[in-house]
């Protein structure tokens, strides 16, 4: 096994980092962030989330918190070991914060080969998405009938301007 990283893209959320710091710092607002008919055994407390994928188990549990810059978690009974980090900087204007992801898994050669792009490409698309909804528009790729009334940002913890 090898200790792969991927640093996702930096991006400008319309947000300012402590408001964005905060949609993440209590796990139980990320459920809010998975489409409804997806939460099935999905299950999250203040410091953990844990949830079944194609019968598989995986956990992510978080192991340090630096007010408004940093949530750091971990796998917590995942079929692999890996690490995240989410990072929440300043910028000179204060209703805006360079939100990047960074990764260490424990993969074996060949899952790094077949998994990293995709990895990469995931951390991407979660920046954006943080982006557009920072900014009322729906996460490219999104389903718009997903929300039959109408996407409501704030219902993601992500009220703009407050």
């Amino acid at each position: 096994m090898i200790m792969a990283e991927f640093k996702s893209k930096k991006g400008i959320v319309s947000m300012p980092p402590f408001q964005l710091y905060m949609s993440f710092v209590d796990m139980r607002n990320l459920v809010q962030m998975i489409p409804e008919d997806k939460r099935e055994g999905v299950t999250a407390d203040y410091d953990s989330i844990h949830a079944t994928v194609q019968g598989f188990g995986i956990g992510v549990k978080v192991i340090e918190r630096v007010p408004y810059s940093l949530i750091g978690f971990e796998d917590d009974g995942s079929p692999f070991k890996f690490s995240l980090a989410m990072h929440f900087d300043s910028l000179a204007d204060q209703y805006k914060t360079e939100f990047s992801i960074e990764v260490e898994a424990e993969l074996n050669f060949m899952m790094k080969a077949v998994l990293g792009s995709k990895i990469k490409s995931a951390l991407d698309q979660v920046v954006d998405a943080m982006v557009a909804i920072s900014e009322g528009r729906l996460p490219e790729g999104v389903d718009p009938s997903m929300f039959p009334d109408g996407f409501d940002p704030s219902k993601f913890g992500m009220n703009r301007g407050s």
